[in-house]
């Protein structure tokens, strides 16, 4: 028989699950939109040939003898192969304003006459940033600190335990708006803030997964042998450790899209004119009645990533319960 590891065995039960694999492939479409933004949304063309014939990238070179020119103007004459969306988050156009969605603006445009469609490509690159900075941060605290504590026990325990629950009893959505009341609001205060702020729930995790693991047999085993304290935790336990981790971390992705998308709606989260999904769905306040496109899209695109975020996690979860893995291996044998 071909032996299973264990995340072999965890991939063969999440696979399973089809709203999970449809909510990763979710997640992955919009990675890659986020990654390859400039290239879907942007107002200078792939290649642009002049009248003389002369060929030219101003996507990727930035030309000194092109800057500020627009070149879907009729001035600009040539052939030019603009990228999907041919406009740039930016760009400003007052006689377009609050154009509902047509051929030229896909997803319409909003109060200042930029294109929705951009802003939300673009805005899609902020909040997935955001979310995964954040929760890198709090998971790698959350994982010292819980390491700590569960390795050691006794006092120590006692002590970060006690520090665990008087960080829990702050309301952190307050504390987060009060930090960034003090430090000023930007992408990088954001991701801060949410990072120092949601470590308790993964310290907690891993402190009882750790309590578990350091009775085991192979870790009395690797004590014996004069394995170190950081050996044996990076090593032995952690990884053993990692599955409610990452159940933990997927839904804390989803909670940090929702609580960037928050703070720009109350303007303390990304400033303008970089776009988020929240800083466009609060410029839509004063517009609900004539640009619904302004509320639907950006909402829809919260509730769906956060929705895809969950599945995962949620698939995660049953996909390392020991009761199917159990099944997993009897139905193998």
């Amino acid at each position: 028989m071909k032996s299973q590891s264990y995340w072999n065995v965890v991939w063969e039960e999440f696979r399973k699950n089809r709203l999970a694999m449809a909510a990763l492939f979710l997640i992955a479409f919009l990675v890659a939109i986020a990654i390859f933004a400039p290239i879907i949304a942007n107002n200078k063309p792939y290649v642009y040939i002049d009248e003389n014939r002369n060929i030219f990238f101003p996507l990727f070179i930035d030309y000194p003898q092109f800057r500020g020119i627009d070149f879907r103007s009729d001035e600009c004459k040539g052939i030019k192969i603009f990228p999907p969306i041919p406009y740039s988050y930016s760009e400003y156009n007052l006689e377009e304003i609050l154009m509902p969605p047509d051929r030229r603006h896909i997803m319409g445009t909003d109060e200042k006459g930029r294109d929705l469609a951009a802003r939300m490509i673009y805005g899609t690159r902020v909040s997935l940033l955001v979310g995964f900075i954040a929760v890198a941060i709090y998971v790698t605290i959350g994982i010292i600190i819980g390491s700590i504590a569960g390795y050691y026990g006794g006092w120590v325990d006692m002590i970060i335990s006690r520090f665990i629950e008087m960080v829990i009893c702050f309301p952190t959505f307050f504390l987060i708006l009060t930090i960034l009341a003090l430090w000023g609001p930007s992408l990088v205060s954001v991701m801060v803030v949410i990072g120092i702020t949601g470590w308790p729930s993964v310290a907690r995790i891993v402190r009882g997964e750790f309590f578990k693991l350091r009775e085991f047999d192979f870790i009395t085993a690797s004590r014996a042998i004069g394995a170190r304290d950081l050996s044996i935790i990076i090593r032995h336990m952690l990884p053993n450790a990692m599955a409610p981790i990452l159940v933990t971390a997927s839904f804390g992705v989803a909670s940090t899209i929702l609580i960037e998308s928050s703070l720009s709606f109350l303007g303390l989260g990304v400033q303008p004119p970089t776009p988020s999904w929240g800083q466009i769905l609060s410029n839509s306040n004063q517009f609900l009645d004539i640009a619904w496109w302004m509320t639907v899209i950006p909402g829809f695109a919260i509730f769906l990533t956060i929705t895809a975020y969950n599945l995962i996690g949620e698939g995660i979860q049953e996909a390392i319960d020991p009761q199917k893995r159990r099944l997993y291996f009897a139905h193998k044998n």
